[in-house]
């Protein structure tokens, strides 16, 4: 069963994102993983089959493995409780929507989101590649300043930094890109002492998560994580360290040098430059054979991770 869109009569949409709709339960949300992908920003027409049960899982899995660093959103995934929260907030056919929600949704509690996204980067790519590349003119002692993070100047794509470091960005928009900014910056966003506790927090995660994945055969280049404010505490929200939110490699293949094929949404990307997409919507239908790889890399990814199959 592919899912690419819901409704949930008599629940009111708290925001509907790229790949994730919301519902408003109060204090409370219902954060149902859809199906739907996107590519340079721009939703594709068509699904990938257990997409969104891959980023609940993983993300499940996560919460888990990390919430010794830091509390999170999480209240419950157990589709019986999700079930009988709908009932109880008037829903009297919520068990229609079972197969829609099962493996795929999640209570969480309603923080107050961060405006700025936290990403953490232990190999250089991605856009931290494209501006390293401009700076490298102005290199100074053999050093690159990059948002305020010195890097030495002979780095190579996809090297492994010398340490991991923290790139923050805003947070923007649907359909708007992030920017990127420096940590000062984002102190002036946020006050010192609340910046300081999500650097520290991103950059443990990143190292437990990163330390467990290389053992598992899989390299996290870079991910990002975003935070909130629940009463006095700053939790965990939204997904975490899954194939939409961070750059996953297979450690058999990894290269410097160059891009590295990654366990994400690459077919799709590759497929769209090939026939010279504009990067504006409406999207191409994507072709059976780039949604069925697509959809395997996610579950590999998955499967590698946790150590079973998805169910």
């Amino acid at each position: 069963m592919i899912v690419v869109k819901t409704e949930i009569s008599g629940l009111t949409k708290f925001r509907t994102g790229k790949v994730r709709d919301v519902y408003d339960l109060g204090d409370e949300l219902l954060i149902i993983a859809t199906d739907r992908i996107s590519a340079y920003d721009v939703v594709m027409p068509n699904g990938i089959p257990d997409k969104g049960r891959v980023l609940t899982q993983l993300s499940l899995f996560w919460f888990d493995l990390t919430q010794d660093i830091v509390k999170n959103h999480l209240i419950t995934a157990d589709i019986q409780d999700i079930i009988s929260k709908l009932e109880s907030c008037g829903i009297t056919n919520a068990k229609e929507y079972e197969q829609v929600l099962e493996g795929r949704s999640m209570i969480v509690r309603k923080a107050e989101p961060f405006p700025v996204e936290c990403i953490v980067r232990g190999y250089i790519s991605g856009s931290a590649w494209k501006e390293y590349k401009q700076l490298l003119d102005n290199a100074k002692d053999g050093m690159v300043d990059l948002h305020g993070v010195v890097l030495p100047s002979n780095l190579v794509e996809s090297d492994k930094l010398p340490q991991p470091i923290f790139t923050p960005s805003t947070k923007e928009e649907v359909g708007t890109h992030d920017v990127n900014i420096s940590q000062e910056k984002m102190i002036q966003i946020l006050g010192a002492e609340c910046a300081e506790e999500l650097i520290n927090k991103s950059l443990a995660i990143y190292a437990k998560a990163a330390e467990y994945a290389l053992k598992h055969g899989i390299i996290i280049a870079d991910t990002k994580f975003e935070f909130g404010r629940f009463g006095e505490e700053v939790i965990l929200i939204d997904e975490v360290l899954t194939p939409d939110s961070s750059r996953f490699w297979d450690v058999e293949t990894y290269k410097p040098g160059g891009s590295q094929p990654s366990f994400d949404k690459q077919y799709v990307r590759d497929w769209l430059d090939s026939i010279g997409f504009n990067r504006e919507p409406p999207a191409p239908k994507l072709p059976d054979e780039v949604i069925r790889r697509t959809s395997e890399k996610y579950r590999e990814a998955y499967r590698r991770l946790v150590g079973k199959e998805l169910k």
